[in-house]
């Protein structure tokens, strides 16, 4: 694989955010966990250790990296681009910061950026994350196209996903065997945390060897990857038959999605998405388990990071803007049943949005 046409278009589109702020060099970090800035700067996925891409207002980049089996990969998938392996990633990008001389300079995420490199530049490193995350957020048409295939992936996932979540079967089992049929069809990447049972359930976890029991609610969110970038589904099915009361609660968190997505447009706040989201909620005595207590986001970005910007919480005043992507999930405890989950990817559109995901938001079980 060599650098891809996005992954050029995506370096032009920061090198002229960085004309626009009259920033002439920037630092990107990514690392195993969080690599969406590095590779939207060099195009380069990484999969281990640390890694910097230096990148100039005319689009040249320099790729330092820690590892040398990802120097192996990045010289062999990538082109356009200069690989440098680094044992002391942090002092030799900032050797290569004052070799440049008097130049302005920013870092994103510079709160992830290792202490070294800012203990020794060569003067102030600005805060460029703001800017990136305007590019990360405001999507080509070619990126909205990546999630919506990565958000059609995610349904046929979750059809695996209902199809192996039986009765006496282990956690860990039914997310093998998701993992399994997306790997097979050649998904790279895919974060999935699982929870089963009651009351006694506050929220999702990666996969244990615990049992699904008749009357379980199974709750999951499946956010695979396509061409790096990431979409998401949250669905609750019961093992069984579900119960009246289970029913019950799940017609709110139907509203709830509902009324969260019917506010999704252009010029509206994510705040805008979140109030109306826990607004039905509150409607029904309930808004105690919209707080920070029960739930952490009413939603979040998707894009080349799986929990990215914005998050939509009543106190994020992003404005939404064509091309911007992000599940729409009213996530919360149910005293009555335990957590239950319900989300689909959406895009904000010219005149509003579309929804990726295709999964009927019903709850499953064995009679539906």
């Amino acid at each position: 694989m060599k650098t891809t046409t996005l992954g050029k278009e995506r370096r032009t589109k920061l090198a002229a955010a960085m004309t626009a702020n009259s920033i002439e060099v920037l630092v990107a970090y990514g690392n195993a966990w969080q690599g969406d800035y590095l590779m939207y700067a060099s195009d380069f996925p990484i999969l281990e250790g640390h890694g910097m891409a230096v990148l100039t207002q005319d689009g040249t980049c320099r790729l330092y990296l820690d590892s040398a089996s990802e120097i192996d990969r990045a010289t062999a998938e990538t082109t356009g681009i200069e690989v440098r392996f680094s044992r002391q990633i942090g002092r030799d990008v900032a050797a290569d910061l004052k070799a440049r001389g008097k130049v302005r300079m920013a870092a994103a995420p510079l709160g992830f950026v290792p202490f070294a490199l800012i203990e020794n530049a060569p003067g102030t490193i600005e805060d460029g994350t703001p800017m990136v995350d305007l590019c990360l957020m405001h999507k080509t048409p070619a990126e909205v196209d990546r999630v919506r295939k990565a958000a059609q992936t995610a349904d046929e996932a979750y059809v695996i996903f209902r199809q192996a979540a039986q009765e006496g079967r282990k956690q860990f089992e039914v997310v093998a065997e998701t993992e399994s049929w997306l790997r097979s069809r050649g998904v790279a990447d895919n974060f999935m945390l699982i929870g089963s049972g009651g009351t006694d359930i506050y929220s999702v976890t990666p996969p244990s060897n615990r049992k699904l029991a008749k009357g379980d609610n199974v709750i999951t969110e499946l956010t695979p990857s396509i061409e790096g970038y990431y979409a998401q589904i949250c669905r609750t099915l019961v093992v069984g038959k579900a119960s009246d009361a289970q029913k019950r609660a799940y017609d709110i968190y139907i509203e709830a999605l509902e009324a969260g997505i019917a506010a999704v447009k252009p010029g509206a706040r994510a705040s805008d998405v979140a109030k109306a989201e826990n607004d039905v909620f509150r409607k029904y005595d309930m808004g105690e388990y919209v707080t920070s207590a029960y739930t952490r986001v009413r939603g979040h970005g998707l894009g080349l990071f799986a929990d990215s910007k914005p998050h939509i919480l009543e106190d994020v005043q992003i404005e939404l803007r064509p091309g911007m992507t992000f599940v729409v999930h009213p996530n919360t405890y149910n005293p009555n049943v335990g957590y239950m989950m319900l989300g689909d990817s959406v895009t904000v559109t010219e005149t509003g949005c579309e929804v990726f995901t295709t999964t009927p938001r019903v709850l499953f079980d064995g009679a539906a």
